[in-house]
């Protein structure tokens, strides 16, 4: 499956210059403006990007102006590598530069290297401003397109279907999903009868966990069993999940307690049990996109609970590449150091550091990864 292998940043907030060889589970820890929401709001640009939403993204984080390095850059500059099954790697670069109250796609290319021999790599995308060309199969050189260009959309969101190596890239990019902290409220969407309809995720708002429940149950018995295990395991009075219906095409869920003659439905559950329930449901998905964003997931979670739940992380992360910010020492307790990228200041410049890359040998010998943080002996601390 494709792999992001590298990604480098130059003048997003607080990111002015970040070069990272990415990993399959990343979990960033750090202080509060370190720089770990600003990563994964970079990742969510370029989904934008490569979704043909760049402009409208684009206004929501306030303009261009608004995220770059504030009196350190002028421009910004994204570039990724991806694996290919087979093939050398893709790699693409996206360079925006304010142009009055808008912006212009300065420079954006994407390029293979096939041939380890050629002076430089092939290129399907090559394009300076208004200068926009893209390799022709037919003509089997790089030409201007044919059809109407949007200059403020990226050449990659543009790209003919047919062209099979872009449209991999264009695809993985575009499906990066953000999951944010879940509001799990009186009237919020996971409390509430959801239809009965084929869901494969539960949502990033909860709006589809009974239904992809559901589904599951109905079509992945074993892996809906598995689901019911780790529940299981980390709520021992637990018994099982039933879909009772509500109305014509939609169904409630309810909790079987040993503890209770009667079932808990689905809008009594505590905050922290629906949290959980929410995580397993997503992390066991095998419909996972290339890249996962999970912001926060400790939260409302109690801590005997974070096993479980880097346990699933690592299950997902052999599904897409995960990649969550926390705060939690407790979370990092259950952690490997090639798992954990330290997020600091200096300068009041982000700089990013996986944790096996430091000398902690001698520390873990007597304490663990979460003691050494608190400790300071890996940074990452207010």
């Amino acid at each position: 499956m494709e792999r992001f292998e590298n990604i480098s940043i130059r003048g997003f907030r607080r990111l002015r210059q970040v070069d990272l060889g990415m990993r399959d589970l990343v979990v960033m820890i750090g202080a509060n403006g370190a720089g770990k929401t600003s990563f994964l709001d970079v990742l969510s640009v370029l989904a934008a990007s490569a979704n043909g939403n760049l402009p409208k993204t684009l206004q929501s984080k306030g303009g261009l102006n608004q995220i770059l390095t504030r009196g350190k850059a002028y421009e910004l500059e994204i570039a990724v590598s991806m694996k290919v099954p087979d093939r050398r790697p893709l790699k693409y670069n996206l360079t925006l530069s304010p142009k009055g109250v808008s912006y212009e796609i300065s420079k954006e290319t994407l390029t293979q290297q096939n041939d380890p021999t050629a002076p430089e790599p092939f290129k399907y995308i090559e394009s300076y401003g208004l200068d926009i060309r893209y390799f022709s199969q037919l003509e089997r050189k790089l030409l201007p397109p044919d059809w109407e260009h949007d200059h403020l959309e990226t050449s990659l969101s543009q790209v003919p279907k047919m062209y099979r190596e872009p449209e991999s890239l264009r695809k993985a990019l575009a499906s990066c999903t953000y999951y944010g902290a879940l509001d799990v409220s009186e009237n919020s969407p996971i409390r509430l009868p959801q239809a009965m309809r084929p869901a494969k995720l539960p949502g990033a708002s909860g709006e589809d966990l009974v239904s992809c429940l559901y589904d599951l149950r109905e079509t992945d018995r074993d892996r809906f069993e598995m689901v019911k295990d780790v529940i299981s395991i980390a709520f021992p009075d637990f018994e099982r999940l039933n879909f009772p219906p509500v109305a014509a095409g939609t169904i409630s869920m309810t909790w079987t307690d040993k503890n209770f003659s009667q079932p808990i439905y689905v809008h009594e559950l505590s905050e922290g049990t629906l949290r959980f329930l929410w995580l397993v449901t997503l992390l066991q998905s095998q419909s996972l996109t290339t890249i996962t964003l999970l912001d926060e997931p400790e939260i409302s979670l109690h801590p005997e609970l974070l096993r479980h739940l880097v346990y699933l992380m690592r299950e997902a992360s052999k599904h897409t590449q995960l990649i969550v910010a926390t705060h939690s020492d407790r979370l990092i307790r259950f952690l490997e150091p090639r798992e954990v990228l330290i997020c600091d200041l200096e300068e009041g410049d982000a700089r990013m550091t996986w944790a096996d890359t430091l000398d902690l040998d001698k520390w873990l010998e007597d304490y663990s990864l979460d003691q050494v943080w608190a400790m300071n002996l890996m940074g990452g601390r207010p």
